[in-house]
């Protein structure tokens, strides 16, 4: 859907209307507890976008532009003439388009499209997020230093797929524990939104497209790939099977069996020396160079239709890594240790590095970008997953991961590991199958390609952690007495400022799950508040009073603009409506849209969510939105906060390091302002 058409949409979708069939139970709930996302009051929108670009009008003021009560006006006429022309034919114009929607006026009919799939970047770094889990207390620490032998040539570890297996196991226990609250009464609103939202990360893939991807078809309850999980290993993909027939999960000790049965014909596949395409490598490439190459992968046979709809309707994919990566810079904490000391920064860098983009020498290889989800073990145990945003925000997979990760493997499902890592015997063992891929000279030679590019973007990620241990949410809550988001979300303001000696816009993520098929919403951080509080934390004529009160105010517009924006109430999801309702082919436009501000306040180059506390997970990341800026994910627990940052090394104004040791700088001033002003109280 263009700019010029979105708007007449509205006349070719269906109209809501009772269905004549008995509704399911599980419609009937869904229908019955969710409310529809509804479209904002036009004018509300108008006054608070005009109210977030104070701080952008204020610091063109400061810094010699036009004075902040002249352009505010200007705005705030530009603003009056579009409620009362344009913008109240748009408004009209949405509202027909919601009545004809299906689920509501945004998902239905924008979002996907607008904030992912028309994007043609490659989507390792750029899109795809990547979460690292805890060690799994249960797994031998000989195992996690790497010093299990490998099973056979193929570099698997027993205990690796014994993890892989009880993770894979845990995932569709949770899936299965969702499916069954339709049967269970009292299940609650948000049950509800995450057991809709999380349907949408199975059983589903990105497909490229040219100018715009498309999501592949939801498998039906009865297509033998929907009961199958993708498993790749050495570039080799595989087919297992995972569900019975009634679709009752497997118990962890067949997933086991099975996957040690793919392990086994890898290894004897490797000792014949064939060498699997890196077909997979494609999924990390630009979308139209990855269109073109799928277009001709699939006219060469039959067969890769089929391999496609298989891994496009498989539950989700593993990879399993034949080695526990090691940057080559990177010195192992104990001597003898193939891999360094568990939970370091070393160490744990470079496992989010792997489970984002493989080693860097050859990055994007055993993966698929377009599956909505994959779980990643290496060959010392070390897990995690990565992640295609469309169907389903990151969010909800995490939830999904934490439950795997939160029961250790139980060794008593399982029957007892062989000595030695030796393999056992597998050949009687169904329930797999190979996928091969029909390649010709020009995929082998797009694949290397392909390669190369990807390695220029790997190498350009500067990825860092922060584990800021000196004090977490609970201080924030008690001793401040401040929410904490907001409480970490005006440190990030700060260290910004310190370093860049500006502010920027600020994104930071929302969720509608108020709403049937909620998405996000944008907070915009940055505000008139938030710039007083900045300027003042770096005004040594401030007093620490003046600091706590500018820091008390701050967080209290931003808390207010998080609950208008989780409650349908936000504003930039109204503006992308409005805009896109603009007939082009009429020569509709408006000064509003056209302004500069309009769009610098969209420029997020500060793009931040925040997850749960995590206590399973050892670290998360997503790449920066701009060249020049950073991607920041963080969870707050109750003692320490974890920072996963992304920026580009080609950039000479980011760095993960300057950016790590400014938030730290941040975090410990605004705690001794909160301290020092309290004192005098």
């Amino acid at each position: 859907m263009n700019h010029v058409s979105a708007f007449k949409v509205a006349k070719s979708l269906p109209r809501k209307t009772p269905s004549k069939h008995p509704a399911s139970r599980r419609s009937m709930t869904s229908a019955l507890t969710l409310p529809r996302l509804p479209v904002p009051d036009l004018h509300q929108t108008l006054q608070k976008y005009l109210q977030s670009l104070d701080p952008l009008l204020l610091e063109n003021e400061a810094r010699g532009g036009p004075s902040f009560s002249e352009a505010r006006r200007l705005r705030e006429t530009w603003a009056d003439d579009f409620e009362r022309g344009i913008g109240k034919v748009c408004q009209e114009r949405l509202l027909a388009l919601d009545r004809a929607s299906p689920t509501n006026w945004l998902d239905d009919n924008f979002w996907i499209k607008k904030a992912y799939h028309e994007w043609r970047a490659p989507l390792i770094v750029n899109s795809n997020w990547w979460l690292a889990f805890h060690n799994d207390p249960a797994v031998p620490r000989e195992v996690v230093l790497g010093h299990r032998p490998a099973l056979g040539a193929v570099g698997i570890t027993d205990w690796q797929v014994r993890r892989a297996a009880w993770l894979v196991r845990r995932t569709l226990e949770w899936k299965a524990r969702l499916e069954r609250q339709d049967d269970q009464a009292g299940i609650t609103r948000a049950g509800v939104w995450l057991r809709d939202t999380a349907a949408k990360m199975f059983n589903v893939s990105r497909l490229p497209q040219a100018d715009c991807d498309t999501l592949s078809t939801t498998p039906s309850y009865t297509d033998p790939d929907a009961h199958k999980i993708i498993v790749m290993l050495h570039d080799w993909f595989y087919a297992v099977d995972v569900l019975e027939e009634d679709k009752r999960v497997l118990q962890p000790a067949e997933i086991e069996r099975r996957l040690l049965a793919v392990v086994a014909d890898a290894d004897g596949r490797l000792k014949r020396g064939e060498i699997a395409p890196a077909v997979g490598v494609l999924t990390a490439d630009d979308r139209d160079r990855w269109t073109e190459n799928l277009g001709h992968l699939l006219s060469l046979s039959p067969v890769n239709h089929d391999v496609l709809r298989t891994v496009n309707h498989s539950l989700f994919a593993l990879s399993l890594d034949p080695y526990t990566y090691v940057p080559p810079s990177s010195t192992p904490a104990q001597a003898g240790s193939p891999v360094p000391e568990p939970n370091t920064v070393s160490e744990l860098t470079a496992h989010l590095h792997n489970i984002r983009s493989g080693p860097t020498p050859r990055p994007g290889h055993n993966r698929w970008y377009d599956k909505a989800y994959t779980l990643v073990v290496e060959s010392n145990t070390r897990a995690g997953a990565i992640g295609e945003h469309s169907p389903c925000d990151a969010l909800v997979p995490s939830i999904g991961a934490e439950f795997a990760v939160v029961e250790s493997v139980d060794e008593d499902a399982f029957p007892p590991l062989l000595p030695e890592g030796r393999m056992p015997n597998v050949e009687a063992v169904g329930g797999w199958e190979r996928l091969e891929w029909v390649v010709d000279e020009r995929i082998r030679k797009e694949c290397d390609e392909a390669e190369k590019r990807v390695k220029i973007i790997v190498e350009d990620s500067d990825q860092g952690l922060l584990w800021f241990t000196d004090y977490g949410a609970e201080r924030i809550k008690n001793e401040a007495r401040l929410s904490t988001d907001a409480y970490i979300q005006m440190a990030m303001q700060l260290a910004w400022y310190r370093t860049r000696g500006c502010f920027t816009a600020t994104y930071e993520t929302a969720l509608t799950r108020l709403f049937k098929n909620g998405r996000t919403e944008t907070i915009r951080t940055l505000s008139a508040d938030s710039r007083a509080f900045v300027l003042a934390m770096v005004d040594p004529k401030s007093t620490p009073q003046a600091r706590q009160s500018l820091l008390r105010r701050a967080v209290q517009t931003h808390t207010s603009s998080t609950r208008h924006a989780a409650t349908g109430r936000g504003i930039d999801r109204h503006l992308l409506g409005l805009r896109l309702m603009l007939d082009a082919s009429a020569r509709e436009r408006h000064d509003l849209f056209d302004d500069e501000l309009f769009t610098l306040s969209q420029t997020w180059k500060l793009s931040t969510s925040g997850l749960s506390e995590g206590h399973q997970f050892r670290g998360t990341g997503f790449g920066a939105a701009y060249p020049d800026g950073y991607g920041i994910n963080y969870l707050a627990a109750p003692s320490t906060i974890t920072f996963g940052i992304e920026c580009k090394f080609s950039s000479p104004l980011t760095s993960t390091e300057v950016f790590k040791a400014a938030i730290i700088e941040a975090l410990a001033d605004m705690k001794s302002t909160c301290l020092t002003a309290n004192a005098h109280l």
